[in-house]
């Protein structure tokens, strides 16, 4: 059976792990060949591993997704190796304990916790789109996904920063799908909810029964679930749809 992404080449960042990871093994079962990237090098190659290990085609990068240098790296790595670029997943992202910030009200994050936060949710999606949508011009059209939250489309308390950055996100995504949809690339964005990765763990630990409560579907979603909706957001069955932003979350915000 023919996946829906035969013969196309797709990059993942933020891939070592979590949805990047159910992410590329989604594209590689689809049919595409996947460059796989994470700032931790060893999570990207286990990534890699898998899919090559499945009959699949991958290969592994590294770099931080916050520097153009070693975005454009990234990029010239997928382009040595197949020649194009079709599809972008821009995931790489942290979440407030990752800078110091768990359970910080706005008036107590540091300008340091902030500024790291924006750099790494806001600016490297921008980064990324700013090096792939060439590569996309030159294929003749293409499909990025970037990696929002319904903490883009709702305040969450104790996470300013976070949701500042989602939000942005949002912004950046309904911006670039306007600007380049005449030259068949499709931008859009993923809002998952509160999903069961390494990211979330300390906000399971904590508030779990309480976040359980307020969803609709009673669980948390797994990093497949949303894997699917961005393998099918890069897909041509997703053709006419550009500038949204989905989410999945369960009912969450819908309740």
């Amino acid at each position: 059976m023919t996946g829906m992404l035969n013969g196309k080449v797709a990059l993942v960042t933020g891939g070592g792990n979590g949805i990047g990871r159910e992410a590329a093994l989604a594209f590689a079962r689809e049919g595409a060949r996947v460059a796989v990237a994470d700032y931790e090098a060893g999570a990207a190659g286990e990534t890699v591993a898998l899919i090559n290990g499945n009959g699949g085609q991958a290969i592994s990068l590294s770099g931080d997704v916050t520097v153009a240098a070693q975005v454009q790296a990234m990029l010239d790595g997928t382009i040595a190796a197949y020649g194009r670029l079709d599809c972008a997943f821009n995931n790489a992202g942290i979440a407030p304990y990752q800078v110091d910030s768990f359970g910080q009200l706005t008036h107590e994050w540091s300008e340091a916790s902030f500024d790291r936060m924006i750099e790494v949710d806001l600016k490297s999606v921008w980064l990324c789109m700013k090096h792939e949508i060439p590569l996309m011009q030159a294929a003749g059209g293409g499909a990025i996904v970037n990696t929002a939250s319904i903490a883009g489309l709702i305040g969450l308390n104790a996470a300013t920063g976070y949701v500042a950055a989602k939000h942005a996100v949002i912004g950046l995504t309904k911006t670039a799908a306007i600007e380049y949809a005449a030259e068949g690339i499709r931008v859009n964005a993923v809002c998952p909810g509160f999903i069961t990765t390494r990211m979330t763990a300390r906000t399971r630990e904590q508030r779990g029964a309480v976040i359980i409560a307020r969803t609709p579907m009673g669980r948390f979603g797994e990093p497949r679930e949303i894997a699917e909706m961005v393998v099918w957001l890069c897909s041509d069955r997703a053709s006419y749809v550009t500038g949204a932003a989905y989410q999945v979350d369960g009912g969450l915000t819908a309740a």
